[in-house]
């Protein structure tokens, strides 16, 4: 099992161009549910090679002060444990292990993280919330094979996902902080199930929909859908019981009936209903309460189950990285519209830094898929223009940090907001040092090389500068300039970052070489 989990890298870039699948995997570690879904991937469709799903109810081990139990992170490692024999053989590249709401809230999920990345040898995510709602979108418009904009609501354990799209394409997306294990430890703490707790929930969640609900409806759907395990559950309750004629939907008198089922039931450990599954029995009143809300609130009269969600996203959402429907590319388009960004001098410097790269891969054993990062930070290095020229590599990199950028994992995002943020004056050591070890070496040769980059083109030339002899032995970086008599704006540049690079203990050696004589 590998030491080292290294930064997170493209499917794409290990794809075989001989037109045979891909074999890809993901492991979602939701707030209640973990699942393992890996597939054959060829013709733009998935083919199902295995699908595993444990109920390991993580947020259930949050306390009070944001902290997982060890009994919770020892539940998650031992179900990992489970799904690692079925990675075997499957790369880095074409593996995405996510993480959700009980992790994003966890003040010791990255402890955690370290000890599953020990254990399965694969880097994990902890992705944001609209970025979970994007995949979400993703993973059931493919399992619909009808047309028109859709509303999707995935209500998981600890947040409940909306999304309106239409096609591939999401509209508006959003999560919210509710869901059915978080729910159950609120309003049902004792086990008790009442009409009273059941409608205290009810507006609970009606609470958290205001802010949404009049944008939503504005926006407007033909078609109501739902994901995951409490909507296919509701939907198989309802059919078991003849509420509903057709499998898989779920309509307004169909759940009106239902909640009054759990009510009778008097306790969480009591409940027991035909088509439910007893180990979703206990947060199943919770997710019935946030179903019924948002059926309220949205004045739905049904609502139908699709067989597709967040693993199923993070697949497809693979298979299309590092390609021209990539749409982390889409989405720093988008940031480099809005804040007005020089062409021009992103385009100078993302060329300088891929030469650079190419110049420097081999001695510093750098994986090519880190020249996407590097390129991408170069593109958007110089956001923080439109706030102050004064330190606005500060506010490039606390921008990218804070924005929505659909199709960025959090670790990448951060990766990225820290290349901007080290892309000039003094190294940033102190944020360096607060990344992943696992990551540190990696992230300050992108840096460094970033750095040199910008330093090429401080002009602001027409065209990209003629590159430098640079080469690299262990840390130490040397660049080859032709001798001048005269100090000019490179030299008095790179001299400066000699300095700013002996400060943060690495080495930068200037060597001039002489003119040949006519």
């Amino acid at each position: 099992m590998p030491k080292d989990i290294s930064l997170p890298t493209d499917a794409a870039d290990a794809a075989a161009d001989n037109g045979a699948p891909q074999r890809l995997a993901a492991i979602d570690m939701g707030s209640n549910s973990f699942h393992l879904l890996v597939a054959n991937y060829q013709n733009e469709r998935l083919q199902v090679v295995a699908r595993l799903g444990e109920k390991v109810q993580l947020a259930a081990g949050l306390d009070e002060e944001g902290q997982l139990s060890e009994a919770a992170i020892q539940r998650a490692l031992d179900c990992l444990g489970r799904f690692a024999p079925f990675l075997t053989g499957i790369t880095q590249q074409h593996l995405r292990i996510v993480g959700t709401n009980a992790l994003r809230d966890a003040h010791n999920s990255q402890a955690f993280i370290e000890r599953a990345e020990a254990q399965l040898g694969h880097h994990i995510e902890i992705i944001a919330g609209r970025e979970e709602a994007r995949l979400i979108y993703l993973g059931a418009a493919h399992a619909l094979a009808e047309n028109g904009r859709r509303l999707i609501v995935d209500i998981g354990g600890g947040s409940t996902e909306f999304i309106i799209g239409e096609a591939f394409e999401p509209r508006a997306l959003e999560s919210l902080r509710m869901g059915c294990v978080t729910f159950s430890r609120r309003f049902f703490p004792e086990g008790e199930l009442s009409e009273k707790r059941m409608r205290r929930a009810e507006l609970a969640a009606l609470s958290e929909l205001a802010n949404i609900q009049r944008p939503y409806q504005r926006l407007g759907w033909d078609d109501p859908v739902g994901s995951s395990g409490t909507i296919k559950a509701a939907a198989s309750v309802l059919f078991a019981y003849g509420d509903t004629t057709q499998e898989g939907l779920i309509t307004r008198s169909g759940l009106k009936k239902l909640r009054e089922r759990l009510i009778k039931c008097k306790r969480l450990d009591k409940v027991e209903l035909d088509g439910l599954k007893s180990d979703r029995a206990k947060v199943f009143p919770a997710g019935i309460a946030i179903l019924s809300a948002i059926f309220e609130a949205f004045d739905l009269e049904q609502m139908r189950f699709a067989d597709g969600a967040l693993r199923e996203g993070v697949l497809y959402d693979m298979a299309g990285r590092n390609s021209a429907e990539d749409t982390r590319s889409k989405s720093l388009d988008v940031l480099k519209r809005t804040y007005d960004v020089d062409n021009r001098q992103a385009d100078n410097v993302a060329d300088t830094a891929s030469r650079l790269f190419d110049a420097l891969q081999g001695d510093w054993s750098l994986n090519n898929s880190l020249r996407r990062y590097l390129r991408w930070a170069s593109h958007v290095h110089e956001i923080g223009l439109a706030i102050s020229h004064s330190q606005f590599h500060r506010h490039g990199a606390y921008l990218i940090e804070h924005s929505d950028l659909a199709g960025f994992s959090r670790p990448e995002q951060q990766l990225l907001a820290f290349l901007v943020r080290a892309h000039r004056r003094k190294f940033p050591l102190k944020e360096w040092q607060a990344m992943p070890k696992s990551q540190q070496a990696q992230s300050a040769k992108l840096a460094r090389l970033l750095r040199l980059a910008v330093l090429f083109n401080h002009s602001r030339p027409e065209h990209a500068p003629p590159l430098p002899e640079v080469s690299a032995n262990g840390d130490q970086l040397t660049i080859t300039l032709p001798e001048s008599d005269e100090p000019t704006l490179l030299s008095t540049d790179l001299e400066q970052e000699q300095g700013y690079m002996e400060t943060a203990g690495f080495s930068l050696h200037l060597v001039e070489q002489p003119i040949s004589p006519t």
